[in-house]
């Protein structure tokens, strides 16, 4: 490889594949996820900054993980009802997006955007590692990679950014950027 950027490289895809009729509902893997996300790590434990939910109906005995996926803007247009095995649920139980809508998958204090990084920095994600009953299954493949690994940290900044702007208006995030330029 020269480093031309017409070069084709390689990357390491990882994915969580879910057995949903292995899970109990026993929330393991939204606790070692939270920990692990807690600053410092392993300082506290609040479901609510897990990257990984339990959809939960025990009386119809349903458990469902589901990870947190991209951020999107705006709300999607579907709304719709899936019957499974004579069971209904909503389409936006299952949607791995945080989105103005709904408030799962979002920092419960900032509003940001929570989505799931595998662990990064560790072998495999937690969630995989403690699920006892085997419904959450580490997956990778080999794909091409499409973009340079610095403009996707700059698209993750600017995401996290659009979003601190939506709740908090541009005029706060200027000051507070502002102020920070001061102390230096």
């Amino acid at each position: 490889m020269t480093g031309d950027k017409t070069d084709k490289k390689t990357k390491i895809i990882k994915t969580i594949r879910i057995d949903v009729d292995k899970c109990n509902g026993c929330r393991a893997c939204e606790m070692i996820c939270s920990a692990f996300h807690s600053t410092p790590k392993y300082s506290s434990n609040n479901p609510a900054r897990s990257r990984i939910r339990i959809i939960r109906e025990p009386l119809r005995d349903l458990y469902v993980p589901v990870y947190g996926g991209e951020y999107t803007v705006a709300e999607c247009a579907g709304r719709d009802k899936y019957t499974i095995d004579g069971k209904e649920y909503d389409e936006c139980s299952f949607c791995r997006a945080s989105c103005p809508s709904r408030d799962e998958f979002k920092e419960p204090d900032s509003g940001l955007p929570l989505k799931c990084d595998m662990c990064e920095g560790e072998e495999e994600p937690l969630c995989v590692k403690w699920c006892m009953h085997d419904a959450l299954i580490l997956e990778e493949r080999e794909e091409e990679a499409v973009e340079d690994p610095e403009e996707a940290e700059l698209e993750d900044l600017e995401i996290g950014l659009e979003s601190l702007a939506d709740k908090f208006g541009m005029d706060k995030i200027m000051d507070a950027v502002a102020r920070m330029n001061q102390k230096d």
